[in-house]
């Protein structure tokens, strides 16, 4: 959907320079990786039950209020996927089509994203590599393509909660050597 494809790229294109210059340290993803872990735990636990059990049954305000979720990945430490999916969540979208919208939402996100970074590049970039690059990018395509498959299955099974509690472990475990450094 394009709606929820527009608030990331819109914003993405417009505040790049002021998110990198202003939140990119480890302090930042620590936190976010705690915060958003905190997140999906309360989500997961106390939200609102699902109206909306498929993709085509997804209004445009839907799609557009987890457009708006997506662009919290900016925040260095954010899961994109996460960010969406709890938005999902929260506007009642069932745990399992969260998912799955998430992931078909990331193929427009990721090719935007890609080719802004080569282009902000191309002064660097030469075509030496690119049969490697293609090679990689077909093999990550067919292994995201049977994880997402199983992952799917898994959060349809046992919900976000763990993925929830495996933030806040990362993230305490990151501030904690932060602190002692």
């Amino acid at each position: 959907n394009l709606l929820a494809f527009l608030p990331a790229a819109v914003l993405g294109a417009t505040l790049h320079g002021p998110i990198t210059s202003a939140l990119f340290n480890p302090w930042v993803v620590c936190i976010a990786l705690i915060l958003g872990g905190i997140a999906i735990i309360v989500i997961e636990r106390w939200g609102r039950e699902p109206t909306i059990r498929s993709v085509p049954q997804m209004g445009p305000l839907a799609a557009l209020l987890i457009g708006f979720g997506q662009a919290l990945a900016m925040i260095p430490g954010t899961s994109r996927s996460g960010a969406t999916i709890i938005t999902a969540l929260l506007v009642g979208v069932e745990r399992r089509t969260a998912a799955e919208f998430s992931f078909v939402l990331a193929i427009p996100t990721m090719c935007a994203a890609t080719a802004y970074s080569l282009y902000k590049a191309r002064a660097d970039l030469d075509l030496s590599g690119l049969g490697q690059i293609g090679i990689g990018f077909a093999a990550a395509f067919v292994v995201a393509l049977v994880v997402v498959r199983w992952v799917l299955a898994v959060i349809g099974r046992i919900g976000f909660a763990p993925f929830g509690w495996y933030r806040i472990g990362l993230g305490s475990v990151m501030l904690a050597w932060l602190a002692l450094r």
